[in-house]
């Protein structure tokens, strides 16, 4: 991917921080961060992993769920606020990795609880 690609898509990144933020939908986790945004050559879709910080599972699901939904309100803000003609198309996913990190840290303590009371 060129550089213009890697820092369009880190732009609208931030674009999208900012709206999600904005947003007023009780759908959406307040602890939701877009983790990447995947533009094509033509820029015409986007893939956008964004992470849902909370316990419930149906509630992460619900958020993107959610965005999904309003991709085409986030794509016509995105448009007016970054001036651009071509809008990509948003798909929303649910990034597990972080998630996924705080699972591996918990097991990590866990086993050095167990260490230092041995």
């Amino acid at each position: 991917m060129s550089i213009r690609y890697e820092r369009l898509g880190e732009e609208v990144k931030k674009t999208l921080s900012e709206i999600i933020r904005e947003m007023k939908d009780p759908r959406i986790s307040d602890m939701t961060t877009v983790a990447s945004v995947e533009l094509t050559n033509d820029l015409k879709y986007a893939k956008v992993k964004v992470s849902v910080y909370d316990k419930d599972d149906e509630a992460r699901k619900a958020s993107v769920a959610a965005l999904n939904g309003a991709s085409g309100f986030i794509a016509r803000e995105v448009g007016r606020r970054m001036e651009i003609r071509a809008l990509p198309k948003f798909t929303f996913l649910l990034d597990e990795s972080i998630e996924y990190s705080v699972y591996i840290s918990k097991i990590i303590d866990e086993i050095n609880k167990k260490d230092n009371n041995q």
